[in-house]
């Protein structure tokens, strides 16, 4: 390859291409070797480089630089881009000649955009951080599922996870184990639910310390799949899904080695980097997009701030006074909201300086959000994804210098990368699911064969590729269900959960990354019938019975010696009180009886 050395742009796109070829390409300038190549103009060196080969076949511009490309491990496909695809060779010839006549404006983009470090991206650093990170996200994960696993689904839970596993096994039969993958097929004891939760936390743990091998998340993701799979609307949020994905793809971003050593390892896969990027894009644009495609007059009219902040699930103090700010403040605040989801979400598959750029906005979205509202671990589960953004030339320059000097020193370490046989197949798939299943959230269906589809859909209950999307539509009004007990009939004590709204002077607090379950699902109950929650009966029976378990998950019962003979509903219609009202009357929120949620029940009525 001959080129130009006294541009600037050829020389720093050369010193990349020789890194991504090796010793397949010699480069040098023209000035010095043009003698031996008499058979070409000079002039046609200094207008495009030139790539000569062994068989003295001549190419120039565009086609040698597609020739070259071709010979890199990484970029063998482009000379077919090149050759095959419709347009793409006249497209590219102009692009170069367009290039070629400005070298000195695209040497100054270049630098720009790509900044001062010639070398393509490595992301050591990063993976280290991430993986230990994980590793932090899975131990609050199941320290929090840990305190309410009893109450959840254990024996004398909501949903005991006895009964709902011995009913799938009656419906499916032998395929039941691909409907729920979990481990509590093994046993569904109490005991076996803290045993394994208490694994968990242990081996999270392994992680945060740097025994980040595939084996450990593998194990992680298991668990947490196994958890997930039997929890019902306890464990389908959003951010559930979301540890599942990244969990999955993480065990492939993990070197094949018992300890995480920096500089000491394998680099890491560019096809999971990309996967774990693009599923980074996937959550911040279907977040922004479909606020835009559900029809939501707030959203389109930018007042739905106006209301978020007093309607969310668990609100904060710091919500209370966000939410008295002016109206010109939300709407302002909405429109930053769509600029980051929709547009610097795109920055993110791009060149290094644009990653930072969609790294700062995407990280300063997420610290906003954790510190206005309780969304348990999906803010650092987010800002996790939005490391991997950063290549190692982000970091201090020492860090760089460690891993430079520790690579160089480690000659005889086995560098075992991930294999080609295992990566491709796996981008692969999860490329075919996110094309079949990304377009369904937003209307599109994408036509696949029927056998494929079948496939698809018991890959599904992996949930290697899931859909996402917060708040299509923002809720105008808060509703709150109030539980209370009785042993007259006539006078009635209402039941107090830890941290949903039901004290009027009780301020909102902090909760995450814990996410109280039950106190989130009321909130959900709240916007449907009691019909539409069988979830809420089975509650009010464990509180009727006097559930121990059920009841740890509350703040305290009213009836501490023995459970009350009656329960009823109500639900309320809740709102922040103004700076005012605040002052007179000490409290956060004001309310109004709305209506009778659940009529007064009994263990006789019931059993009846």
């Amino acid at each position: 390859m001959v080129f130009d050395g006294d541009c600037d742009f050829c020389r720093y796109w050369i010193l990349r291409w020789k890194y991504k070829t090796e010793d397949r390409i010699d480069y040098a300038p023209y000035q010095k070797v043009s003698p031996q190549f008499t058979e070409i103009p000079l002039k046609e060196f200094q207008r495009a480089v030139q790539l000569i080969t062994p068989k003295g076949e001549v190419y120039s511009g565009a086609a040698a630089v597609f020739h070259a490309l071709a010979e890199g491990k990484s970029f063998s496909f482009s000379l077919w881009i090149y050759r095959s695809l419709p347009l793409a060779k006249p497209l590219t010839e102009w692009f170069y000649n367009v290039v070629a006549k400005q070298r000195a404006f695209f040497s100054r983009l270049t630098r720009w955009i790509w900044g001062k470090e010639v070398l393509p991206s490595s992301h050591f650093i990063a993976r280290h951080i991430f993986l230990r990170f994980m590793g932090v996200i899975y131990c609050m994960a199941f320290l929090s599922l840990l305190v309410q696993i009893q109450g959840l689904i254990g024996s004398q839970g909501i949903i005991p996870v006895q009964s709902f596993l011995e009913q799938v096994g009656q419906k499916s039969g032998a395929i039941r184990y691909l409907y729920v993958p979990t481990v509590f097929w093994v046993s569904a004891s109490d005991t076996f639910l803290h045993v394994m939760i208490i694994f968990g936390v242990m081996v999270s743990v392994l992680a945060v310390l740097g025994f980040a091998s595939p084996l450990v998340f593998f194990i992680l993701w298991a668990l947490y799949l196994s958890v997930f799979a039997v929890s019902g609307d306890f464990l389908s949020f959003q951010w559930d899904i979301l540890l599942l994905e990244t969990g999955f793809l993480s065990l492939f971003l993990a070197p094949l080695q018992m300890r995480l050593k920096v500089g000491k390892e394998p680099a890491p896969s560019k096809a999971v980097l990309f996967l774990l990027q693009l599923l980074l894009f996937k959550l911040m644009f279907s977040s922004g997009l479909v606020k835009l495609l559900s029809g939501d007059e707030t959203w389109r009219n930018l007042t739905a701030l106006q209301f978020h902040f007093e309607t969310q699930p668990l609100p904060i103090w710091t919500s209370w006074y966000i939410h008295h700010l002016p109206g010109w403040f939300h709407k302002i605040s909405v429109i930053s909201m769509f600029v980051t989801e929709l547009f610097f979400s795109l920055l993110i598959m791009g060149p290094r300086r644009i990653r930072y750029v969609g790294f700062f906005c995407q990280a300063a979205l997420q610290i906003l959000i954790f510190i206005s509202g309780n969304y348990c671990f999906f803010n650092l589960l987010a800002l996790a994804l939005c490391l991997l953004l950063l290549d190692d030339s982000f970091w201090p320059q020492n860090w760089q210098c460690k891993i430079v000097a520790k690579r160089q020193g480690s000659n005889d370490f086995p560098v075992r990368p991930w294999p080609r046989a295992v990566i491709a197949p796996l981008m692969s798939i999860i490329l075919v699911l996110t094309l079949v299943f990304w377009p369904s959230r937003f209307g599109v269906k994408i036509p696949v064969p029927r056998f494929a589809l079948n496939l698809l859909q018991n890959v599904n209950a992996l949930h290697l590729v899931n859909n996402y999307g917060l708040f299509a539509v923002m809720t105008t009004k808060r509703y709150e269900i109030i539980i209370e007990g009785s042993n007259d009939g006539k006078t009635w004590i209402p039941y107090e959960f830890k941290y949903k709204p039901d004290e009027l002077k009780e301020r909102p607090g902090f909760v995450a990354p814990h996410q109280p379950r039950v106190d989130w699902q009321m909130w959900f109950a709240a916007l449907g019938e009691v019909r539409q929650n069988p979830w809420f009966v089975n509650l009010c029976l464990r509180l009727l019975q006097g559930s121990k378990p059920v009841l740890n998950l509350l703040e305290k019962t009213p009836f501490p010696n023995a459970p009350p003979r009656y329960l009823r509903a109500l639900m309320y219609d809740y709102h922040f009180t103004t700076a005012q009202e605040r002052k007179e009357t000490s409290q956060w929120w004001k309310r109004d009886n709305m209506r009778v949620y659940l009529p007064p029940i009994s263990l006789k009525l019931i059993r009846s």
